[in-house]
């Protein structure tokens, strides 16, 4: 797990630097100004809380992937993306010596309004890495690109028609399990997050506070709604 130290002092300096601050409207509806210190303050917070949801998050979602995984890898680091000016984001990935990487950018952190919410997250992205969905987008892709390549190539396609048809079969091959892939960590993040001691319902309430990508075909996210009745479930049975 990355160090605390560093990660504090990183939030602490980033996000005084890099994030404006939200106004936060008078009585009378006026947008006011917030002071250095309160910015400081909203800083500070935001980067503890942080600091105590990887410490307390990390080690369950760790435990259930050497459970889940027992060839693993299952160290999980915690990196942070602090440019400036990028939408609310969390995602998760594998580095090259194969250890999964979490990534949450400062607009994430200092969007999220409570423990709960943040550390759903970061179980649903731990839940990605333990659940193999990288590795099983990728199969996905190459049978995507080798169903319609062949196609191409029976066609009597040229290399340019093949290699397209490739490319297309890939990202289909990819998209097909993507909502899937979602509820899937939905539901599994759902658990690390109440073993961690959180509420997973609670943290889904982030979920009513960005866009809703509907149901539409190929796309990359389940509905909103879809998702919170998922967390619910899980969290009813547990």
């Amino acid at each position: 797990m990355t160090r605390i130290a560093a990660l504090l002092a990183l939030l602490l300096l980033s996000a005084c630097a890099a994030v404006p601050p939200v106004p936060q409207p008078e009585p009378d509806g006026e947008p006011s100004a917030l002071t250095q210190a309160e910015i400081r303050r909203q800083a500070d917070a935001a980067a503890r809380q942080f600091i105590e949801v990887v410490s307390t998050v990390e080690p369950v979602a760790e435990a259930e992937c050497r459970k889940r995984r027992p060839q693993g890898p299952c160290d999980f680091q915690i990196v942070i993306d602090d440019r400036y000016g990028q939408p609310p984001n969390a995602f998760h990935t594998v580095a090259r010596d194969g250890q999964p990487l979490l990534a949450f950018n400062l607009a994430l952190i200092l969007a999220v309004r409570n423990a709960d919410e943040l550390a759903f997250i970061m179980g649903h992205e731990a839940a990605h890495h333990i659940a193999g969905h990288v590795e099983r987008a990728r199969a996905k892709a190459a049978l995507g690109a080798q169903a319609l390549g062949g196609v191409a190539e029976m066609a009597g396609g040229d290399d340019a028609a093949i290699r397209a048809g490739l490319e297309l079969g890939a990202a289909l091959g990819r998209r097909s399990f993507t909502k899937t892939f979602e509820l899937e960590a939905d539901a599994l993040g759902t658990v690390i997050a109440f073993r961690a001691g959180y509420d997973p319902v609670r943290g889904a309430e982030f979920f009513g506070r960005i866009p809703d990508p509907g149901n539409r075909f190929l796309g990359t996210h389940p509905p909103n709604a879809a998702r919170i009745e998922t967390v619910r479930r899980v969290a009813e049975a547990l």
